[in-house]
């Protein structure tokens, strides 16, 4: 017959094992060492203190000249809340004489031709109502570019309507 022997397995208390806490401290080491060489260092930061400044050039340029056109759905056109060539009736709007916007055009000339005198930027932001018909928009453009003016923004809608 065979005898069986049977193991007891003890709680058996290994103590602290160190070992593996060198592992761990070599990898630490390791990836330190490896960082260290992508610090990058501080260099001169270049700055002056308060004092006596250098006397600088002053920029004769003007601030620029804020324009805002609005085209409502009616084929109204206003520049800063002043109606320009608007038809008695909006079916004539298509009519080359209200087309052409000619005494918008010749505003926005002028006022081009006193802001380059002066050294100063147009800036035109158009407003158009959402149902605003496209083509007054276009009249509106091609004002503008007789006129020159090439800083030219646009916004739908608006707190007025």
């Amino acid at each position: 017959m065979a005898k069986h022997r049977s193991v007891e397995a003890e709680n058996v208390n290994l103590g602290f094992q160190i070992a593996p806490m060198i592992d761990v401290v070599f990898v630490i080491m390791l990836f330190f060492m490896v960082m260290a060489g992508q610090v990058k260092k501080e260099m001169e930061l270049k700055s002056t203190l308060p004092g006596l400044a250098p006397p600088t050039v002053i920029n004769d340029e003007q601030p620029p000249d804020e324009i805002l056109v609005t085209v409502e759905e009616t084929g109204v056109v206003t520049l800063n809340e002043e109606e320009f060539d608007t038809p008695p009736d909006p079916a004539l709007a298509a009519q080359p004489q209200f087309k052409s916007l000619p005494n918008f055009t010749a505003t926005l000339m002028r006022l081009k031709e006193e802001a380059d005198n002066r050294k100063a930027k147009v800036l035109v932001t158009i407003q158009a109502e959402e149902q605003a018909r496209y083509e007054r928009v276009i009249d509106v453009l091609n004002s503008l570019a007789k006129a020159k003016i090439s800083n030219v923004t646009f916004t739908v809608g608006g707190e007025g309507f």
